[in-house]
C-alpha cells in the first residue's frame, strides 16, 4: 500500500485574504507532497510496514526510524489540517463542543487565547493542537512533525483541533508575524469538521 497525496478540498485562492494561494500551493503541492514521497520510499524500506494505515504507523511511532516519523507526521497532520479550513469559515463553535469550551477554558475569547500562546511560544517549527484526552478537552503543541495520536507525545489525546506553525505555512504573506497567522486561521476554521472529529473523540 502506498500512500496519496490527498487534494485540497478547495481551490488554492479560495481561502483569500486569510491565507494566500501562493503559500497554499506550495505548502500543499511541494511540502505535503515530499512527505508523501518520503514517506513510501521509507515504507519500500522496510516492507513489514507495508499493510499499516498512517494512524497505525503514528500509534506506534517510537518503533520506526525518523523518516516514519517526520516524514509520516507530516502526511498524518497535513491531511488532517486542509480539512480543517474552509473558505467562509469561522464564527464560533455550537453545542456540546462550545459547552464544553466554555466549562474548560471560561470562554471562546480565553481559548483562543490560550491556543494561540501554544501556538507562538512553540519553539521554532511544529504544531498547536486542540485534543481530547482522558475525556477532557486540552491544549498542546508538539516539535516538527510530531502529533498527540504519537505513543511518544508529551500530551496524547485525540485532535479535535490542528495548527501548522511552521513558517512555510505562513512566511510569504506574514513574514516572522506568527500572531498574525494565527488569528487569521480563527477566519477559516471549519467548525463542521472540528464538530465531527469532537464527536468521534468523545
Amino acid at each position: 500500500m502506498s500512500f496519496q497525496l490527498p487534494p485540497l478540498p478547495y481551490a488554492n485562492n479560495a481561502l483569500e485574504p486569510h491565507f494566500d494561494a501562493q503559500t497554499m500551493e506550495i505548502h500543499h503541492d511541494r511540502h505535503h507532497a515530499a512527505y508523501v514521497t518520503n514517506l513510501n520510499n521509507a515504507i519500500t524500506a522496510n516492507p513489514a510496514l507495508a499493510d499499516q494505515t498512517i494512524e497505525e504507523l503514528m500509534v506506534n511511532v517510537s518503533q520506526h526510524g525518523a523518516a516514519v516519523r517526520n516524514n509520516g507526521g507530516g502526511h498524518y497532520n497535513h491531511s488532517l489540517f486542509w480539512k480543517l479550513l474552509k473558505p467562509n469559515g469561522g464564527g464560533e463553535p455550537t453545542g456540546r463542543l462550545a459547552d464544553d469550551i466554555n466549562t474548560t477554558f471560561g470562554s471562546f475569547e480565553k481559548f483562543k487565547e490560550e491556543f494561540a500562546k501554544a501556538a507562538v511560544s512553540r519553539f521554532g517549527s511544529g504544531w498547536a493542537w486542540l485534543v481530547v484526552a482522558d475525556g477532557k478537552l486540552a491544549i498542546t503543541s508538539t516539535p516538527n512533525q510530531d502529533n498527540p495520536i504519537m505513543d511518544i507525545a508529551e500530551v496524547k489525546g485525540s485532535p479535535v483541533i490542528a495548527l501548522d506553525v511552521w513558517e512555510h505555512a505562513y512566511y510569504l504573506k506574514y513574514q516572522n508575524k506568527r500572531a498574525d497567522y494565527i488569528t487569521a486561521f480563527w477566519n477559516l476554521i471549519n467548525w463542521d469538521h472540528v464538530n465531527v472529529l469532537y464527536a468521534a473523540a468523545k
